[in-house]
């Protein structure tokens, strides 16, 4: 998808100066439970559905960091990072704009409980996914039930 290129002016010089329109970063958290199953939040703010738990990473946040943190945010769990799953990127993921997620998988103690923008929570396991997943969360879960 290319688009025309946009500028602004410089309000020292008034040269113009190209504006450039990069992907946001993301992370989204796999939280494994000893049962077998995940965490998803429902979300309170649109897009509505079910989610991993997961946001934006911040200015000088590192996207471990950003997952620990978002994770504790959404669930009240402090989590353990244990492997990074995968980088998901399509330009249509997020329906508000171009974000590309950095998926961890990770493990915590303690009961989950909803926080944050999160308006419930619950845990799930392969077959008992909720209808309504978020963003391409679906994607990102068959890809995890699936995987050999």
């Amino acid at each position: 998808m290319k688009t025309t290129p946009s500028f602004l002016t410089c309000p020292a010089c008034g040269h113009p100066v190209r504006l450039y329109r990069n992907p946001v970063p993301t992370v989204d958290v796999i939280i494994e439970t000893a049962g077998g199953g995940i965490v998803l939040i429902k979300r309170k703010n649109p897009p509505p559905g079910w989610a991993l738990p997961g946001g934006f990473v911040d200015y000088g946040e590192t996207v471990e960091e950003a997952a620990v943190r978002e994770a504790l945010e959404e669930t009240s769990l402090r989590v353990t990072l244990t492997g990074l799953f995968g980088v998901y990127s399509s330009p249509d993921r997020d329906p508000r704009q171009h974000s590309i997620s950095t998926v961890f998988l990770a493990t915590a103690s303690g009961r989950p409980r909803a926080a944050d923008d999160a308006a419930d929570i619950g845990i799930f396991r392969k077959g008992e996914l909720p209808a309504l997943l978020a963003f391409d969360h679906g994607k990102i879960l068959s890809d995890y039930f699936n995987r050999t």
